[in-house]
């Protein structure tokens, strides 16, 4: 059923006649009548009353007139609504971003971006793991990912289909609960076999994780440790950490309060530290006016 002949119906049951109607219709009054027994035939039984003059309802057409006029209504609703989201969504920013960086880079950088350029847009975050920011971009639901990122680790956006800037440096540091006289770490590294310490270590969605593994730091560190509790959330293991539950790894921007305040201490030293970059994704292929200006002003500054 075409919704032009609920129009073509609603026509004639105001004109009243055939000709007027199809002028009105913008056709020729064979076509116009065609259409109008299509619509009686999908229906199932005559809507007009033909030997009148004026053409008149017949009762099967007085029930259908309100359902026609209804569904023309729901209809016409329905396409200004659907443009509607179109164009906000086309002004719409949707980034994806690793929940480190989306608590303690993303609020300071976008206001940064916005004041310097006086660029303004509806912005959509989500903070996720990594593995779930991947497939985010991957089916196009973001178009951004901010995490952090490691030359000796890979990921799924390493590929010609996408590109990256670099926004800033983190570096990734093993911290502890002090000890019970505040002179250094309640478990400091290298620990020993008949002692391991206790890990609180990332789960493999994690874009830190993989940093860890990629960069083989805690292998080649012959530290002794024992995996104890595993997290995705940096925030989840830091609080572990500062409750005493064992040592982790974890950005400095996250921690830098803690080591300030001596909740938390560092567990080695700093040349065992590893320096991260913070970079920006986006897919190869053009997006939005709204998308393609934010890159143009970040590949810009950056």
């Amino acid at each position: 059923m075409d919704a032009a002949w609920l129009e073509d119906f609603l026509a004639l049951v105001d004109l009243g006649h055939f000709s007027r109607a199809a002028e009105q219709r913008n056709i020729t009054q064979p076509a116009f009548s065609r259409r109008v027994r299509a619509l009686e035939d999908w229906v199932g039984t005559p809507l007009f009353v033909r030997d009148a003059q004026p053409v008149m309802l017949t009762a099967a057409g007085e029930r259908f007139r309100p359902v026609a006029e209804e569904i023309l209504r729901r209809l016409f609703q329905g396409r200004e609504a659907a443009r509607e989201a179109g164009l906000m969504a086309a002004s719409t920013l949707r980034f994806a971003s690793t929940q480190v960086l989306s608590l303690t880079f993303f609020p300071n950088w976008l206001k940064a971006v916005e004041a310097r350029e006086q660029f303004q847009a509806t912005v959509n975050l989500t903070a996720a793991h990594m593995a779930a920011c991947e497939q985010l971009m991957l089916r196009g639901e973001a178009q951004f990912l901010l995490c952090h990122h490691h030359p000796q680790t890979s990921h799924l956006l390493m590929s010609d289909q996408f590109r990256s800037v670099r926004l800033g440096t983190d570096t990734l540091l093993p911290v502890s609960a002090p000890n019970l006289d505040g002179t250094g770490p309640l478990y400091e590294l290298p620990g020993s076999p008949t002692a391991p310490l206790p890990l609180l270590s990332f789960t493999n969605d994690s874009g830190l994780g993989r940093i860890l593994e990629g960069t083989h730091v805690i292998a080649e560190s012959g530290a002794s440790l024992k995996p104890v509790f595993a997290s995705h959330l940096t925030s989840v293991l830091v609080a572990m950490a500062r409750n005493g539950r064992g040592l982790t790894w974890a950005p400095l921007s996250i921690v830098s309060d803690d080591l300030e305040r001596g909740s938390l201490v560092r567990a080695s030293r700093a040349a065992d530290d590893i320096s991260v970059e913070i970079r920006l994704y986006r897919p190869r292929a053009r997006q939005s006016p709204t998308a393609e200006r934010m890159w143009e002003l970040v590949s810009i500054n950056y």
